[in-house]
């Protein structure tokens, strides 16, 4: 009770506290880690359920724990490893358990590949022993412990191997990979960043076989971009990138036995994209998922690895596209849950074992947004959705019927569950856009709190030394819509005089920037503006999340347009408010955002004054074919949706003061993209501000890169906003 009475009162004096502070926000101290929120990082429930580990960085002392703790009790239990005991180990970034939690799996010299993958060494720690064994002397990739924990499989110069922890000895699977030609169990570039995720192989549940897709990327396209380092000469970087209406890689299913060491390939007829593989608790059934090249058919098989035959359990098909979620499981009779917007909006849905729908078990005008997962024992089905209103999140659970829901943490906000392995408990993270994030103990049955773990209430007592201003939410009725909105505005905010605004916004489909959840590095820029005297507004238009289906597949076939008309139309509309001036209306924007920033100031020219537009897509011809075709089918098929909201085919229409920004090293928005603005600019005479950042990729980070990045843009916002 104290330690929430004292966090009411920080939040209290957070909000209301505008003439006790007294310092702005900089740049440098975003980036510099100053705001930092504490947390459990790399939380797991261990599978008794009474215990959980947190992987605790010693900051100051650069060590690296693994520690466990009593749920009931909240106490530490034990330190499983510590990277002080090992001086070949100095530090690990990740820890995976065994099966039956004996070993871990500990990863160090970590180098990313690309937005998700890396490569890095591994090793296994033997908890009883206290032995630790190198997997590979090379770094390798996704490695994964065989269900009796005594092997580990894992990927190395596109092959899959296996690992003996007995023997210490390594047996290749594959021999075929090849860089830009085969990849066997690791997802291609396309894959990786579109369906999100890396390791493309499975163990079923008793580790005779593995199941893995292998890509053929042979007639893929090749992208190359130059690295420049601090060498006399650059090196060039070249990888298979897959542009809209190009060729992809040709994606095949295999099954592995681990017995006999044959590879089998299974026939999924015309299949195009593979994005889900899952072995069912039957250790001879796997589950795959298929789906078109325009993604508007997806089907879920059901493979028998005793004789590779193949049959469909269910059909899914939209008049636009179909989303891949990882929300698919598999009861212990091998029956399954499933999400789907087929009645509008996104919910649960149980099937049976042979495919057929059992019932609807979540209905309403909302979303879930999460699925936790099944209480069989309880027949508790627990989720997380926007049924407290789209910009908040709430935790809930319902029987397989549907029925007897309960609220287990709503407060307004966002609210999000890690459950113990057995559904007796379950942390909260609870963080609004006045409170850090929360951490909390609960028990799962009845959402009851049971202790407080952390909070950053410090945090809060550090943010009343500084301008922090209320982020206030409300709607905006634009083009027909009520479209969700927040402002801040300045804390010696006076009606009576004008302000400058700053619009901020992303705007790519099913995405969200209007949230009530505590501060990104984001906000704490915009906060830094708000104290120098600018109005900060974002404003969620036509196809962004959580409003339901129609509201997000609206913009299918014409990515930008209804984006960039919502945006004009709501800075129109606030520019007639009395305290702002119309004459000073600015917008940026990364990413999706740097198109629609560009786009604004290019057809909004009679409304923005200024954009800053970062690693801005300007064409969709030159963007990947998954997320591209996913909304736009192929350029052949689309071309005016293509060509009509491509801002360098309309160069001559900048009359404002634009600043793009790309990295040189940009793998999934190339710097291709502002190359093609920036010659667009030139040739209609148009003055305007650039910036490359070096060997930089799509985050635009490292070192000290981010505060020069911010420190150009607050620049530009003083001197031309």
């Amino acid at each position: 009770m104290r330690n929430s009475y004292l966090l009411l009162i920080l939040t209290f004096l957070f909000v209301t506290a505008g003439q006790a502070q007294q310092k702005d926000v900089t740049v440098e101290e975003i980036y510099q880690g100053k705001f930092r929120t504490e947390g459990l990082d790399a939380l797991r429930s261990m599978k008794n359920g009474k215990e959980y580990t947190v992987l605790n960085r010693l900051r100051g002392r650069g060590i690296n724990r693994i520690d466990k703790y009593d749920y009931q009790t909240l106490e530490q239990t034990a330190t499983l490893f510590s990277s002080a005991d090992f001086e070949e180990l100095n530090s690990f970034s990740s820890y995976e358990f065994s099966d039956d939690e004996s070993k871990i799996l500990l990863a160090t010299e970590v180098s990313p590949i690309f937005r998700h993958s890396f490569l890095a060494i591994y090793y296994v720690y033997d908890i009883a022993s206290k032995t630790l064994i190198k997997i590979s002397d090379q770094k390798i990739q996704e490695p994964k412990f065989s269900p009796n924990n005594t092997e580990i499989a894992f990927a190395k110069d596109n092959n899959l191997h296996l690992f003996s922890i007995e023997t210490n000895q390594t047996k290749q699977i594959t021999k075929d990979g090849q860089k830009n030609k085969i990849i066997n169990g690791i997802t291609d570039w396309v894959y990786e960043e579109e369906f999100a995720f890396v390791r493309a192989y499975e163990w079923n549940s008793d580790g005779t076989k593995i199941g893995f897709l292998r890509f053929d990327e042979t007639n893929v396209p090749e992208f190359s971009m130059d690295v420049y380092g601090s060498a006399l000469y650059q090196t060039q970087e070249v990888f298979k990138y897959p542009k809209a209406g190009e060729e992809n890689a040709k994606v095949s299913l295999h099954i592995y036995d681990a017995k006999t060491s044959e590879i089998d390939r299974i026939d999924l007829g015309n299949a195009y994209y593979i994005p889900r593989i899952k072995w069912m608790n039957n250790p001879k059934h796997l589950s795959v998922q298929t789906i078109n090249r325009h993604q508007n058919h997806l089907t879920l098989h059901e493979v028998d690895a005793t004789n590779n035959t193949v049959r469909v359990l269910l059909e899914e098909k939209d008049t636009a596209y179909v989303d891949i979620t990882d929300n698919l499981t598999f009861l212990a009779d091998d029956s399954f849950i499933w999400s789907s917007e087929q009645d509008g909006f996104n919910h649960i849905y149980m099937y049976s074992a042979d495919g057929p729908l059992m019932n609807q078990i979540t209905k309403g005008d909302w979303e879930v947004t999460n699925y936790y997962g099944y209480d069989q024992n309880e027949d508790r089905i627990y989720y997380q959705s926007t049924e407290n209103g789209s910009i908040n999140r709430g935790v809930y659970s319902v029987d397989s019927s549907g029925g007897d829901k309960k609220k287990l943490a709503v407060q307004v906000g966002t609210n999000n569950a890690d459950f113990s392995a057995d559904f007796t408990y379950f942390i909260n993270t609870f963080s609004s856009a006045t409170t850090p994030p929360i951490y909390t103990l609960h028990t799962a049955l009845t959402g009851k709190k049971v202790k407080n773990i952390k909070d950053n209430s410090g945090l809060l007592g550090q943010l009343s030394q500084y301008k922090i201003a209320t982020k206030e939410f409300s709607t905006i009725s634009v083009n027909g819509n009520d479209l969700n909105m927040y402002m801040i505005k300045p804390n010696d905010f006076d009606a009576s005089k004008k302000y400058p605004l700053l619009m901020y916004q992303y705007s790519g489909p099913g995405s969200q920037n209007v949230s009530n959840k505590w501060n990104s590095a984001n906000d704490y820029w915009h906060q830094m503006l708000v104290s120098q005297g600018y109005v900060v507004a974002c404003v969620d238009g036509r196809g962004t999340g959580f409003k339901g289906r129609e509201f997000k597949k609206v913009t299918y076939l014409n990515l930008v347009k209804f984006e960039t008309e919502d945006q004009i139309q709501a800075a129109k509309q606030l520019s007639e408010l009395p305290y702002i001036d119309e004459n000073r209306t600015g917008i940026w924007g990364w990413s999706y955002g740097g198109h629609m920033a560009t786009n604004c100031l290019l057809k909004g020219n009679d409304v923005f004054e200024t954009a800053i537009a970062v690693a801005p897509v300007t064409s969709w011809r030159f963007y990947d074919t998954i997320y591209t075709e996913r909304f736009m089918r192929t350029p052949a098929e689309n071309p005016g949706g293509y060509d009509d909201n491509s801002p360098f085919n309309y160069p001559e229409l900048l009359k404002g003061n634009y600043l793009l920004v790309h990295g040189s090293g940009d793998d999934n928005v190339h710097v291709q993209h502002s190359m093609r603005m920036i010659e667009a600019l030139i040739q209609a005479d148009k003055q305007f501000e650039w910036a490359i950042y070096p060997d930089k990729n799509h985050g635009i980070y490292g070192g000290n890169t981010r505060i020069h990045l911010f420190n150009k843009m607050t620049d530009f916002i003083k001197n031309k906003l």
